[in-house]
């Protein structure tokens, strides 16, 4: 299949029933539960919850770790009923490390890496998502996706249906090209000024804060940030406030 400028394929290397790929969702329980949901005022939050594609978990389980660093120290209980179990999820590399085989090759665009992990702002106690990063512009493998369990004899849940992988577009050799300087923010005089405007229109703000019938007590929060704007007034030339990706197109009858 010929590859265009920005195609990015999601081949379906094995049984793929149960672990959907879609664009990772805005929401978290946990910001769901904040205080007036406060969490969600956190645009660079939203912004890394929607910044790839999550797939989802094959089954439901409860995987425990011994504390050793044998494979056979993970234990992995998918309940009494023998049609639960999923060998897609299996103690491989030992070490307290849960594996979930991917059922996708992915193929990015020339120069595009696949930053592999768990979901953004995603948590789960007593695990922690491995994160990698695959040239999948060439490379013609599958990969894992693995959780390190942290903490010895603490039973970890998975659901069937959770996102357990994310995997995010980023372009080869980007951080490389980059020249990084440590300076004094006295350097530059315009973007001190502008730091310090911020700094006090935040600490206005929050002063304002403790007046009930003030301006700042009607508004809230500063939405400064959300709206793109700085202190003083002057729009960002460039700014998001959501992402809005794409979906992988399924396949039809009509494809060879």
């Amino acid at each position: 299949m010929n590859q265009t400028k920005n195609s990015f394929y999601a081949y379906e290397m094995s049984d793929i029933s149960q672990m959907a790929i879609q664009t990772a969702p805005v929401g978290r329980d946990w910001m769901d539960a904040s205080e007036r949901r406060y969490a969600y005022r956190c645009l660079p939050l939203t912004i890394a919850n929607q910044a790839g594609w999550v797939i989802a978990c094959p089954a439901t389980f409860v995987v425990t770790w011994d504390g050793q660093n044998t494979r056979d120290g993970l234990r992995i209980d998918f309940g009494p009923s023998v049609e639960h179990r999923d060998s897609r999820v299996l103690s491989h590399f030992g070490s307290g490390i849960l594996t979930i085989a991917i059922p996708y090759l992915f193929r990015t665009p020339e120069g595009i890496n696949l930053w592999t992990k768990g979901p953004c702002n995603q948590f789960k106690d007593g695990a922690q998502p491995l994160e990698g990063i695959i040239e999948t512009d060439w490379l013609p493998a599958t990969f894992t996706m693995n959780w390190k369990l942290t903490r010895p004899n603490h039973p970890v849940r998975f659901e069937r249906g959770e996102p357990i992988c994310m995997v995010v577009p980023m372009a080869r050799g980007l951080a490389e090209s980059l020249e990084p300087r440590q300076l004094p923010i006295g350097a530059d005089p315009l973007l001190h000024q502008q730091v310090f405007d911020w700094a006090r229109s935040r600490a206005d703000f929050n002063a304002a804060l403790n007046t009930p019938d003030s301006e700042a007590a009607r508004r809230g929060w500063q939405k400064e940030y959300t709206l793109g704007v700085m202190a003083n007034g002057v729009r960002a030339r460039e700014h998001q406030t959501s992402l809005r990706l794409k979906e992988f197109a399924k396949p039809d009858a009509s494809t060879p």
